[in-house]
């Protein structure tokens, strides 16, 4: 498994550090963005984060406890209630960890007049919840990884970034902020994102007898 942790790291490592540099590109022109309009924005990349985050978990998962080859399931039973709470859970709560979590550390440390954690399925519970489990249903009915887990890491990173520029209030920021910036937010999806979408699910997976 640590193997595994390693390989997944190394493999995400320039895919991640391509959305920080993306997101940095994105603040140069939006730093000075109202914070209600940063906020809004950030309920927009964070709510589609979950929903697609969920559907690889719960992929991730089923795909591994139910062996498939031509769709049709050859070994394993995949219970419905294990993937609800690891689609849930490793959806809903990796995602607040990266997107409002660990931004609100950075911009704790770097001192940002407006910064505030938005833990979205608290506060906004009526958009989060449903999604997530909406996507947990579309894995257990067609279980996919790929597509989603590469768009979930860039919408973490916009996600990320949002709730910083929120947090800036729309002020201007120094380059050596940028460059702060830049490590939280590869820090905020590296970790996270491989942590939710690969190691967690498999935490749960047994092994086979062989």
């Amino acid at each position: 498994m640590s193997h595994q942790i390693l390989l997944e790291l190394k493999k995400h490592f320039p895919f991640t550090v391509f959305g920080a540099a993306t997101g940095i590109i994105i603040m140069i022109f939006f730093q000075r963005l109202p914070a209600k309009v940063s906020y809004n924005i950030f309920y927009v990349f964070h709510p589609i984060h979950v929903i697609l985050s969920a559907m690889v978990t719960a992929s991730m998962y089923k795909l591994h406890t139910c062996k498939r080859l031509s769709n049709k399931c050859l070994s394993g039973k995949c219970n419905l209630w294990t993937l609800f709470v690891i689609g849930y859970i490793g959806s809903v709560g990796i995602a607040t960890l990266s997107d409002s979590v660990i931004p609100y550390l950075g911009e704790t440390l770097l001192r940002m007049p407006n910064r505030g954690i938005h833990i979205g399925f608290i506060e906004k519970w009526w958009l989060i919840n449903p999604l997530a489990i909406i996507g947990v249903i579309i894995a257990y009915l067609r279980p996919t990884t790929k597509f989603p887990h590469a768009g979930h890491v860039l919408l973490s990173t916009w996600a990320s970034l949002f709730h910083i520029i929120m947090a800036a209030g729309g002020g201007a920021l120094h380059w050596l902020v940028y460059a702060a910036i830049s490590l939280f937010l590869f820090l905020a999806v590296w970790l996270p994102c491989c942590l939710s979408d690969i190691i967690f699910p498999l935490l749960f997976v047994r092994k086979s007898k062989e």
